[in-house]
């Protein structure tokens, strides 16, 4: 088969790039930010005719969810109109478009994981953001695949920043009062490609770790798995932090629509962490990235 991966130098696209190269019969094009401005529709179209993919995998996006506040039309023209953009191209070529969006567009006041069909009801611009690029992708007959609390070895994420604290044996406040799954994007790379190799129908996916913690319980088993005292992690609120993005407080979400492409849920995160972990612990001891805590 044939790829194409946006945003393939951010902490997903990274990871779908490196899962799919060196494997027989796989062609990839992975194009970062600088390579393909997604927003740009004569880019967008050179792009899918110069490689001729089977499948784009969309990992570009707006992620400062913060940032998004007081920015939301440079938030919506990355999430919201650009998918617009690259959904139409593929339509147009007969290519399929996979891509990736988030816990954020639901409100998060619901009490049991959301299935894939909860109506979403986002709180903040990087919400509607999202929102905006899954109706454009579902529109033209593609897949969605929300993810959320994601982590890994590149870039900055909470995991890390947790990891680097450890290491230090700093005091940290965390959140408890907000409820998710911790997702490990190689986890998710590999579940991207699987499916869309499987040809599983339009519609939505929900691609996180299976379980779920608060941001607290994530921090402390990061410091415990460290050999750090998870007594140095101690619990706040997020009225406390006062960040300028509501977060939902619960967005665990729930994996009955992967019956629908003949694949069982991802594993539990828990599993996924320590799985994860000698990867992690590699990339801290070579570049520690910087981060704060949620």
């Amino acid at each position: 088969m044939r790829w194409l991966v946006t945003g393939a130098r951010g902490l997903l696209g990274t990871d779908v790039a490196a899962h799919l190269c060196g494997r027989d019969g796989e062609h990839v094009a992975a194009l970062g930010r600088d390579e393909l401005d997604v927003r740009d529709p004569a880019a967008v179209a050179a792009a899918l005719d110069a490689h001729r993919p089977d499948v784009v995998v969309n990992c570009a996006a707006w992620t400062a969810v913060d940032a998004a506040e007081e920015h939301e039309a440079e938030a919506l023209a990355v999430n919201g109109h650009a998918v617009r953009l690259l959904a139409e191209a593929c339509a147009a070529r007969s290519v399929r478009l996979v891509h990736v969006s988030t816990d954020y567009v639901f409100d998060g006041t619901a009490s049991e994981p959301y299935p894939e069909d909860a109506p979403p009801n986002p709180l903040g611009a990087y919400g509607r953001s999202k929102l905006a690029g899954e109706r454009a992708a579902l529109a033209h007959g593609h897949v969605v695949v929300r993810t959320a609390w994601l982590y890994g070895t590149h870039g900055e994420n909470f995991v890390r920043t947790m990891l680097r604290r450890a290491a230090a044996g700093e005091r940290v406040a965390v959140v408890t009062d907000q409820v998710g799954q911790p997702t490990w994007s190689a986890d998710l790379a590999a579940r991207l490609v699987a499916l869309a190799r499987t040809g599983a129908p339009p519609g939505v996916y929900h691609g996180t770790n299976a379980g779920q913690t608060t941001w607290f319980g994530l921090a402390r088993e990061v410091y415990a798995a460290a050999g750090a005292d998870p007594a140095l992690v101690t619990p706040t609120t997020s009225a406390v932090l006062g960040r300028p993005a509501p977060r939902p407080a619960y967005s665990v979400l729930g994996h009955a629509g992967w019956a629908r492409a003949h694949l069982p849920p991802m594993r539990h995160w828990r599993q996924a962490l320590r799985a994860a972990w000698p990867y992690l612990a590699d990339a801290a001891a070579a570049a520690p990235s910087p981060g704060g805590a949620r």
